[in-house]
């Protein structure tokens, strides 16, 4: 049995909004093992049935499934294309066609675009955060054969069609660096249109655009009005063709929500409700003519996935009461979203909401966190029955609510939370014998969804929630095991390019909304751009990207950027030392002087580990798309900086002349340790280590990669050790003091209960989840290879530690689901794993004593344990351990 499942265009599903020409990728399936492909044909038309084909491969001798581009072809705009494929494997078996998929494209040509930005404010308007409507009625009067809107807006939108809500997005067109790039939406709308009258409408509002962002609460970054962009093209049965568009002939008015911003909540009041205003037959003669705003289309691109949407919902957990007294909501997970809820009041009677993430020592409500942000929800009620509500333009980072006011009787099924982030597919799983371990794992997955709204923020609660970079680039491998990130951080990439320096500098915040602001105070006024390891994103993200996904487009489509950020770093070094302005070091280490964020491993050191490390991948990359005279002129720097290094850092005896974990950890990780140093250094860090009592001390640049440098350096003991600690700092501490996601700072909550500082003490903070890949790369031994990235090869090397009696991990690749499952009754390990139709795989038992199964696997034993390469198939492999 062959078969073909899963076609993605993109790396999405069904994707609208493709603009160029698209790659593909499928899953085979079969029932024999060692199944490779040997052919496939991959078939494109413009009907479902394919009796018009307008691309076919016909037999193409290839293994690949994945990155296929279809040659020649490029779609038309505003167009529907359906997909199918067809394949032959190494056992000369042939698959019979995979089920049909389909895309549509995007606005392609120049001058595809006809519509205006509208806006119902004005520049009066530049300090107001209310929402607008903007509304049209056209008359149809043939048979629709397709109908696509593309749409966008200054701002946040809904987009209505006879009062139905087009698409499931929520906080679209999404955040950008908006000078530079917009983000338009494609929708296909031919069921919502119909013969006759119909009636299209749009809620707008602030959101990053105009709102007040960032901890400098600025206003007005990106425009001091809110617009919207509306295009609509169809296609009859005769074959003509029609353009609808956001004109001058569009009305608008204020809307019910007298404010909304993305740190203070949203403020509605349904009594300036206009029931049917996006309906047919409105009577819109109060409304005034838009105001037409100029703007360059050439920054309008298409998003053909990845958008955020409301992915689940969680119940109200639980209400009581406070020792002030007062009423609280607990919905059991701290989370990113808003809530719904129902009331049943009479006309002007409010329901008042306050989110935040934690009660404090005493079982009261914590909000000092939030430091200005309100995460407030007002609603005044205009009677009528019973009504639902939930924010339209703001989001908030909670798992508490306060109950500042409701009428009525508080019920439990009035409430719920809904979880928003961006839409990604679910790709990673992990479990084990210890529920401490998976209990980390739910936090750091809940971490992920926290804070992938649209860009990779540090927080979803207090007034920043900014794509900080470093957090990014620590998070990205981690992240990629949990979910298929790919649209995700390329889209953020390209925003991290746009935004970069002149020079190549890189923000530390991406979108930039700090450069270029008055900044009178504190340590941003040091510098917003360039510094290691939050820049270094730029080299690290692609990278990893590259890694997991085995896609060359990342390196091309970052490669000016990439280089950019190297030549800048070299600009500014003096023999092969670098440093520049505002630098965070290793952020909020626990080896920081008293009162200070900074830990106490120089940040010279640092920039230079980081320095060398990057220029090393950059090389590589370099390599792999065929740039021969880069790849020699940046391995020769890298090896020029890592001379550097180790002159400066290590002592003639082969010691570090830096004592913190950090410089031992960033130093082995990044491979910058002399060969004949790498046992000393280790143990090294093993000593400093215990010096701590088996505790780490390292902040944002040495925590990453802890249990890394111990497992690759023969101390996998250690690693579960450090990991397996429940005591102040570790991972587990934070579990018992009841998270439910990862804390920004190891003792955000005190063993007495009390607050780390209000000042900057997120609950909700993803980068000390980095660990998380050790769970999948040791404990479960699934790990990629460079060599032939996106684990077309790969090696499964479980590492037995921690008194685990079994750890299980899966990951979806794009050649399927990798699966291994590790069980250990006293000194006997059975290990079950899969690997998918088209790969091969490394088996390296590195503890093993002996095999006693190899399930047709030809092991043979070297000095790095028993090895064996397999290829697809289930199976199953028992051996000793020592």
């Amino acid at each position: 049995m062959l078969q073909v499942s899963d076609i993605k265009i993109n790396y999405l599903k069904e994707p609208a909004g493709i603009t160029n020409s698209p790659q593909f990728s499928w899953i085979l399936e079969s029932n024999q093992r060692n199944v490779k492909q040997a052919a496939y044909r991959l078939q494109i038309s413009t009907e479902e049935t394919f009796h018009t084909i307008v691309y076919d491969s016909q037999k193409v001798t290839h293994e690949e499934s994945a990155h296929v581009f279809a040659k020649g072809f490029l779609p038309k705009s505003a167009s529907k294309y359906f997909v199918r494929v067809k394949t032959w494997d190494n056992h000369e078996e042939e698959s019979p066609y995979s089920k049909t998929s389909f895309f549509l494209s995007g606005l392609m040509e120049d001058g595809d675009w006809q519509a205006s930005f509208i806006s119902a404010e004005s520049k009066e308007d530049a300090d107001s955060s209310k929402g607008t409507y903007l509304r049209k009625e056209v008359i149809l009067n043939k048979k629709i054969k397709s109908a696509y809107a593309y749409t966008t807006a200054l701002g946040l939108y809904h987009f209505y069609i006879n009062g139905q809500k087009v698409g499931t997005d929520q906080m679209a067109p999404g955040w950008t660096s908006y000078h530079n790039r917009l983000l338009y939406q494609t929708h296909d709308i031919t069921s919502l249109l119909k013969d006759g009258d119909n009636a299209l409408g749009a809620h707008i509002g602030a959101g990053w655009y105009k709102g007040k962002m960032g901890f400098t609460h600025t206003r007005n970054i990106y425009g001091n009005q809110t617009g919207f962009l509306c295009q609509i093209h169809i296609q009859y049965e005769d074959g003509s063709n029609e353009l609808i568009m956001s004109d001058d002939s569009w009305k608008g008015c204020d809307s019910p929500v007298l404010f909304s911003e993305i740190y203070d909540g949203e403020i509605y009041d349904a009594n300036w409700e206009q029931e049917g205003w996006n309906l047919p037959r409105f009577n819109d003669g109060h409304w005034q003519s838009p105001e037409i705003l100029t703007i360059d289309n050439s920054i309008l691109t298409a998003q053909a996935g990845c958008k955020v949407r409301e992915i689940e919902t969680l119940p109200a957990k639980e209400i009581f009461k406070t020792p002030k007294g007062d009423t609280i909501i607990d919905f059991g997970q701290n989370l990113t979203g808003w809530i719904r809820f129902k009331v049943n009041a009479k006309a002007g009677e409010k329901v008042i909401l306050n989110c935040f993430e934690v009660l404090d020592k005493d079982g009261n409500a914590y909000f000092e966190n939030l430091r200005s942000a309100k995460e407030t929800l007002e609603y005044t009620c205009k009677g009528n029955g019973e009504a639902t509500y939930q924010p339209y333009f703001s989001f908030q980072g909670f798992r508490y609510v306060k109950i500042a006011a409701y009428p009525g009787t508080l019920s439990r099924d009035n409430f719920s939370a809904l979880v928003v982030h961006s839409d990604m597919e679910e790709t990673g799983t992990f479990h084990c014998s210890n529920p401490d371990l998976n209990q980390l794992q739910h936090n750091i997955t809940w971490g992920l969804k926290g804070n992938f709204l649209d860009i990779p923020t540090d927080c979803p609660q207090r007034d920043e929630r900014l794509g900080w970079t470093g957090d990014a680039q620590i998070f990205c491998r981690t992240a990629s095991y949990i979910m298929d990130t790919y649209t995700f951080f390329s889209k953020w990439l390209e925003d991290l390019a746009a935004d970069q320096t002149p020079e190549g500098g890189v923000p530390h915040v991406i979108p930039d909304i700090l450069s270029g602001r008055s900044q009178d105070d504190g340590l941003i006024s040091q510098g917003t751009d360039s510094a290691a390891a939050w820049s270094d994103a730029a080299i690290i993200n692609p990278w990893t990207l590259y890694l997991v996904y085995g896609d060359k487009e990342i390196i091309r489509r970052q490669y000016g950027s990439m280089k950019a950020w190297i030549d800048f770093m070299t600009h500014h070094a003096t023999d092969g030392i670098w440093s520049y302005r505002l630098q965070f070091g290793d952020w909020v280490a626990l080896d920081a002087e008293e009162g200070s964020y900074f830990g106490a491993t120089p940040n010279e050191l640092i920039c230079t580990a980081y320095y060398a490390y990057s220029s090393g991948l950059f090389a590589k990359m370099a390599q792999t798309i065929g740039n021969d005279e880069d790849f020699q002129t940046y391995r020769q720097l890298h090896e020029d900086i890592v001379s550097v290094f180790q002159n400066r850092y290590f002592t003639e005896e082969g010691d570090m002349s830096i004592q913190t974990q950090t410089a031992h950890i960033v130093a082995l990780y990044f491979n910058l340790v002399p060969e004949q140093y790498k046992e000393k250094t280790a143990l090294g860090l093993v000593k400093l280590l215990d010096k701590e009592n088996g505790h780490l001390v390292t902040g944002f640049v040495g925590t990453p990669y802890f249990c890394h440098a111990l497992s690759r350096n023969g101390h996998t003991k250690e690693a579960y050790e450090l990991l397996l600690k429940d005591d102040f700092p570790s991972w587990l501490y934070q579990i018992r003091k009841g998270a439910t996601t990862i804390w920004e700072h190891w003792d955000g909550i005190k063993e007495d209960g009390s607050m780390w500082s209000a000042d900057m003490n997120s609950f909700n903070h993803y980068a000390y989840g980095a660990v998380g890949d050790w769970l999948y790369r040791v404990i479960a031994g699934i790990e990629a290879d460079e060599n032939e990235p996106g684990y077309k090869h790969f090696t499964i090397s479980p590492q037995i530690g921690g008194n685990l009696t079994y750890a299980k991990g899966t990951f979806k690749s794009v050649y399927g689901e990798i699966m291994t499952y590790w069980q250990r009754i006293e000194n006997t390990i059975q290990l079950d794993f899969t690997i998918p139709v088209n790969t091969t795989a490394t088996i390296l038992l590195s503890d093993a004593d002996d095999v006693i199964l190899n399930d047709g696997i030809a092991f043979t034993k070297g000095s790095f344990g028993y090895e064996g390469v397999t290829g697809s198939g289930n199976y199953t492999v028992t051996y000793t351990i020592a």
